[in-house]
């Protein structure tokens, strides 16, 4: 991972190729399809237009990583750049917002590949992605799974995302070592008391819905 010194400001786009790429290329795959709905009495809707978005891989895994400091618990965020969010600048919003999303804070998360299958795989791709992303090495057996995974944009996205925890309590980081792409120069790691962070996500300081949802998680299965 690149150094957290790196400063980005700005993110600029040297190309729109938008009107010239293929729907069904790149890291989102586009399906546009016409659909039908078939009802119980054999009867149909008119026909209509369904946009689906499709990752490579079809779901990822989030996890919390927690240690438990002197004032209670505490949750390992990572601020990322988040090309999406930042170009929402300029556009016609419901709700005005002044603030810049170049960068967006969040837990730890990582799509699952192929090879993860059940509960089993999940944990694994939930340690793999806690090592290289966090810098701490936990086990699979570490990893606690909180509950189903969620649809974030059901309308339009297949993806789920499917919310765990592990504790690195005493543990000693390594250096994360990323995936070397340009969207983690300047990552950066921050500790917050868990009632804080779900503060801020409520507030929308932190808006990422997975971070909510399994702080949220955690604290409702906590004894």
């Amino acid at each position: 991972m690149r150094s957290n010194n790196t400063s980005v400001t700005d993110i600029e786009i040297i190309e729109d190729f938008s009107p010239t790429a293929r729907c069904d290329e790149g890291f989102l795959r586009v399906r546009r399809l016409r659909c039908q709905n078939r009802r119980a009495d054999g009867s149909a809707s008119k026909v209509y237009r369904v946009d689906v978005v499709d990752r490579p891989r079809l779901d990822a895994v989030a996890v919390l990583v927690y240690r438990r400091g002197e004032t209670g618990l505490e949750v390992l965020t990572r601020m990322n750049l988040r090309p999406a969010a930042f170009f929402r600048k300029g556009k016609d919003m419901a709700l005005p917002d002044g603030r810049s999303y170049l960068r967006v804070e969040e837990i730890v998360a990582g799509l699952l590949e192929l090879e993860d299958k059940g509960e089993e795989g999940l944990r694994h791709r939930a340690a793999e992605e806690v090592r290289e992303e966090a810098g701490y090495v936990v086990s699979p057996e570490e990893i606690r799974l909180l509950g189903a995974g969620f649809f974030v944009a059901p309308g339009i996205l297949s993806e789920k995302v499917f919310p765990a925890a592990v504790d690195v309590t005493g543990k000693q980081p390594q250096t994360p070592e990323g995936d070397g792409s340009p969207l983690e120069e300047g990552t950066e790691l921050r500790w917050h008391p868990i009632e804080a962070l779900l503060a801020a996500c409520r507030r929308g300081e932190v808006p990422d819905a997975k971070t909510e949802i399994a702080i949220t998680r955690l604290l409702a299965g906590q004894p």
